[in-house]
């Protein structure tokens, strides 16, 4: 099976837009990295490493080192698909991520949102 075009797409090309989408609705940078770091495990070096690296998305989550079990909490609908029901891992992590940036724009609480 071929593999996503999303897959390849650099994680620092994309980060800004995180950061955009949240900054627009009054949320910051760093609520923004920490939700990456809750979601994946990574240190804020690590996660500075891998935007100085252009690290591609499969990457990026391939080598998280220690995800977050309670992602596996993340519910609802991203670009028309329940996330829960994404059956590809990579896929999935991405959806995480786009359903908790969405969350942080919508006004969420960072504990609802981190799912504590």
């Amino acid at each position: 099976m071929a593999k996503n075009n999303v897959y390849k797409m650099i994680f620092a090309k994309v980060y800004p837009l995180l950061i955009a989408k949240a900054e627009k609705k009054g949320r910051t940078k760093e609520e923004v990295d920490e939700i990456i770091r809750w979601q994946t495990g990574y240190s804020q070096e690590a996660l500075q490493e891998h935007i100085k690296k252009e690290t591609d998305y499969e990457t990026f989550f391939t080598e998280s080192p220690q995800p977050n079990p309670s992602r596996n909490l993340i519910k609802g609908v991203v670009c028309g698909i329940r996330v829960e029901n994404i059956e590809e891992p990579i896929m999935r992590e991405i959806r995480y991520l786009d359903k908790m940036i969405d969350e942080l724009a919508k006004g969420k609480t960072m504990d609802k949102i981190l799912r504590k």
